[in-house]
């Protein structure tokens, strides 16, 4: 691939200063060696396109290239540079060692950008560029998944207004009303309906009034009502709220809230979905809530599938951009990583696997450790698309095995406690029975590990020599030192290498964890294990969820654990490698739509809320030049 050439300098400027001291390459370029051409995408400006989904079926034939994912150890709050990896390693194999190469990334949300976390786009001298878009509105796929979930939230509440207030007859007349030959008609969305009713009849006056009460009421229970409104923002105060106050509403009050846009249901399809038709399928199976005779409410009862599809359209397709050595980015999808799957799209993951083509590479990103992310996309994500990874990378710091062997509290924001910049190989060593839990959870699928560690200027070669020597022992493939934040792709050329021979050596069959025929309790029950856990404690409302779960015939699908991504447990204070805990089971919810059933260990926030220093304070406009200034 013809490479951006970085000029690298020391000590490493800010992420915002490098992604702007480098030109992009227009994205047509980018597309060119993809063996894209003009009628492959739609530019969205000059260095971000949408890639169409058509492509796949003019690519349906081709072999498909080396899938890689890149999953790390449990984390400290700072992070341990899984998305950075993840870039270097794509900079290395493309521009270093010649080989055609795709990075599949998911895309940010605003909150966490203007909030505590920063940006995503990688660091240093590994990101996508450019990095402002690319943290920023991108191309609207999230701002669309906000229109489609709020659009829906708004018809919940509108069909309980209007089924208060009318009778049978005056819903079905306004429902079906006649047209100008005074014939009535259902629509496509109706007869999804009337099928789910078992009402084999396709004209409104053939429905017996018993029908007609059938089609038309849909009874939501609101103490049922799961489905909220969302935005692209933290904002705490808005995480439980009042609606229905105004004085044309009739007393139609409740309690909501809302969630951060990417905790939408509508984003955990988008990332799972593989064609037009699929996602039209899942948009409309989304369930909302209960009826009071307890089934489930879905979109397509509201009448809502096919408009949500519309607003969607453009969104499935994923969105090109490139790095800072001009290798190829797809960016789609961001699902949360614990009420969701945490992965990016299986859409762009095909795509980009058919353009590599064989002996090309595709390199994607877990969220969080391997016991959230990489079990995720191994028992969702590689269920729903098929496709099998032949290497997971692990990415590893020193900093993070110290904490794990014993060492000070980490908080973001806060000093690092000397023993984290200082040499201690006990405290590290002590610290490698997280990483080799990692390793062992992911050689439970069949396949092979790699294991990066992520070089710190501080680091001491006996602190990395620990660090290799334990992830050899607990069965890695290899285990590479990269410096690929302070160097790009060149830091990471050993990586790649080893990567390169993990994929052509793996011979591995593949194994899921669980089966999907298991009962809920025992999928869990199976995840729960592999975390270190001797059992799962169920709380009544749990238990209560999951027979109703099972009774309304979801039980069949995959689960989704939603729990603290700090420890094994769901306990964040224990660090290392705990085991013979019990599991609390708080709660069980449910992504009909998505296809996942989602136990909460512990309680989980949808909304996050703004620091006392957010990192808005630190964005601004060069109004010079336009460009953006102070972006993490």
């Amino acid at each position: 691939m013809n490479a951006t050439t970085l000029q690298v300098v020391s000590p490493v400027p800010t992420d915002i200063d490098i992604a702007n001291s480098v030109q992009p390459q227009h994205i047509s370029a980018i597309a060119k060696k993809l063996n894209l051409n003009p009628n492959h995408y739609d530019l969205y400006g000059k260095y971000k396109a949408k890639v169409l989904l058509p492509v796949i079926d003019e690519l349906k034939g081709r072999q498909d290239g080396f899938y890689v994912v890149v999953g790390g150890i449990t984390p400290t709050p700072l992070g341990e540079g899984k998305s950075t990896t993840t870039v270097g390693l794509c900079q290395a194999l493309g521009a270093f060692l010649d080989k055609k190469v795709v990075t599949t990334l998911r895309q940010p949300s605003q909150g966490p950008t203007f909030g505590i976390k920063g940006g995503a786009a990688g660091g240093g001298y590994s990101q996508v560029i450019p990095m402002d878009e690319f943290n920023l509105h991108l191309t609207g796929d999230i701002h669309a998944i906000t229109a489609a979930n709020n659009l829906l939230a708004a018809a919940i509440d509108t069909r309980m207004f209007h089924e208060s207030t009318q009778s049978d007859t005056a819903l079905f007349n306004r429902l079906c009303p006649p047209n100008k030959l005074g014939n009535r008609t259902f629509n496509d969305v109706m007869y999804r309906r009337l099928k789910k009713l078992g009402i084999n009849k396709k004209f409104p006056e053939d429905l017996t009034p018993e029908e007609v009460k059938r089609f038309v009421r849909l009874d939501v229970d609101p103490n049922t009502i799961t489905w909220r409104r969302v935005m692209d923002v933290n904002d705490r105060f808005l995480r439980k709220i009042t609606v229905g106050q105004g004085v044309n509403e009739k007393g139609m009050v409740r309690e909501t809230g809302f969630d951060i846009s990417v905790a939408s249901e509508i984003m955990a399809v988008l990332a799972l979905t593989d064609s037009l038709s699929d996602m039209r399928d899942r948009l409309g199976k989304m369930v909302i809530g209960n009826s009071k005779s307890g089934e489930p409410v879905s979109a397509d009862d509201l009448g809502l599938g096919g408009a949500l599809s519309v607003l969607m359209k453009d969104a499935i397709n994923p969105t090109l951009m490139q790095t800072l050595e001009g290798t190829p980015v797809f960016v789609h999808a961001g699902p949360f990583a614990n009420i969701a799957h945490g992965n990016s799209s299986i859409v762009a993951d095909k795509i980009a696997l058919k353009l590599v083509g064989p002996g090309g590479f595709v390199v994607t990103e877990a969220g969080f450790g391997c016991d959230i992310g990489i079990e995720k996309f191994m028992n969702i994500k590689c269920r729903y698309s098929g496709l099998r990874p032949q290497c997971v990378v692990i990415v590893a710091t020193v900093r993070a095995l110290k904490m794990h062997g014993g060492g000070p509290v980490v908080v973001a924001g806060k000093p690092l406690d000397q023993a984290y910049v200082s040499e201690n190989v006990g405290l590290v060593e002590e610290g490698c029975a997280n990483l080799a839990r990692h390793v062992k959870i992911v050689k439970g699928y069949g396949v092979n590990v790699v294991v990066a560690v992520n070089r710190f200027s501080s680091d001491t070669e006996a602190e990395i020599l620990a660090v290799r020597r334990a992830a050899l022992a607990a069965g890695a493939y290899g285990a590479v030192v990269c410096s690929h934040f302070a160097h790009g792709g060149k830091g990471a050329i050993d990586l790649g290498m080893v990567v390169q021979k993990a994929c052509e050596s793996a011979t591995e069959p593949f194994k899921f964890l669980y089966p999907l025929d298991a009962s809920i309790k025992d999928k869990i029950e199976a995840i729960a294990t592999s975390y270190g856990a001797s059992g799962v404690e169920y709380s009544e409302q749990a238990e209560k969820q999951i027979k109703m779960y099972s009774k309304q015939g979801f039980a069949g699908l995959p689960i989704c654990m939603a729990k603290t991504q700090y420890s094994f447990s769901d306990n964040p204070a224990a660090k290392g490698a705990p085991s013979g805990f019990v599991l609390p089971i708080r709660d069980v919810r449910a992504s009909i739509g998505a296809g996942f059933i989602y136990p909460l260990v512990g309680s989980m926030s949808t909304m996050p809320g703004l620091p006392t220093r957010p990192c808005f304070y630190d964005i601004d406009l060069d109004v010079t030049n336009g460009k953006v200034k102070g972006l993490s």
